[in-house]
């Protein structure tokens, strides 16, 4: 993914301005979207935070948003090889990561924060919904571990 400024004006995934020009319906911006998006949840967790960051202007894509989603098909015509491998015989595990980004969406001042949990090396869930259910996750982590 194109890196990120935290410069408003110089972020290549700035909200649309008063003088870019939306783009038609002639452009599938919303296919690539769902494609993407399909990817991302079932095989290809690596380009999800970019399509999120890109699906958050679906309604009003510009010039500058399809080019972030010819981007990522590049990406992924040059990484096919890429994907979840589920084995038969998983070593036994959960493994926890997590990340976090200060100020990482400039436009509205906010930070984000991401993880994801693995079972024998393969991914089984990701980013919570809400407080609850990682409170849940945790305790069963521990019940696992212990």
């Amino acid at each position: 993914m194109v890196n990120r400024s935290l410069d408003v004006n110089k972020d290549p995934f700035r909200p649309i301005e008063d003088s870019e020009e939306m783009l038609g319906p002639e452009v599938p911006y919303m296919s690539a979207i769902g494609a993407l998006m399909y990817l991302a949840n079932c095989t290809r967790p690596d380009i999800a935070f970019a399509t999120n960051l890109l699906a958050r202007y679906s309604s009003s894509p510009t010039r500058r948003h399809w080019n972030g989603i010819k981007h990522i098909f590049r990406y992924l015509q040059g990484t096919i090889e890429f994907g979840l491998y589920y084995s038969r015989n998983p070593e036994v595990g959960l493994v926890g990561f997590a990340d976090a980004g200060y100020l990482s969406d400039p436009h509205k001042a906010r930070s984000q924060t991401g993880y994801v949990f693995t079972y024998g090396g393969t991914a089984i869930s990701g980013v919570p919904k809400n407080k609850l259910w990682l409170q849940r996750l945790q305790i069963m982590r521990k019940s696992l571990l212990s």
